[in-house]
């Protein structure tokens, strides 16, 4: 017997397994995001997803707080990139950040990746500043973060 009071699961809602495992293909450093702590992001209503669905092999994942987005995390399985999908977040990112009231959005970024600053770039994002050390590599060392924001159209 089902209790009646009990939902079905929403399949269209986020699954944090599954973004934890294509965070997992994507980043190693500083290291890639858990299950519980895409979870507890999700569970707040300042973030949002942006995918192409349940088993999108792209996402992007923003929070909206006193009129500015930010961008927390993007990623796209390494078997699909090049295909336009990161191009395609960053748009809906884009749309939902504003319809949540944000006028201005930014993000970091580890300086040396040289692929994802040309992607911001090429989709609008401006250098604004460097978070020296930022990122912690799993053997230690440190990598500086590249800053970067944009005016939400």
């Amino acid at each position: 017997m089902t209790d009646p009071d009990q939902q079905a699961p929403d399949p269209q809602a986020p699954d944090p397994q599954k973004l934890a495992a294509l965070h997992t293909r994507c980043f190693t450093m500083p290291r890639p995001w858990s299950a519980d702590e895409f979870n507890a992001l999700l569970l707040s209503p300042h973030v949002f997803l942006v995918s192409d669905g349940p088993d999108s092999p792209a996402f992007a994942l923003g929070r909206v707080v006193a009129g500015e987005a930010e961008l927390l995390t993007i990623a796209t399985d390494p078997d699909q990139r090049r295909r336009g999908l990161a191009r395609r977040c960053l748009a809906g990112f884009d749309l939902q950040a504003k319809a949540m009231g944000a006028d201005t959005a930014f993000l970091e970024v580890a300086a040396g990746n040289a692929a994802a600053i040309a992607l911001y770039t090429a989709c609008g994002w401006q250098g604004t500043g460097l978070r020296r050390g930022y990122y912690r590599a799993p053997d230690g060392s440190r990598e500086d973060a590249q800053i970067m924001g944009k005016s939400l159209p």
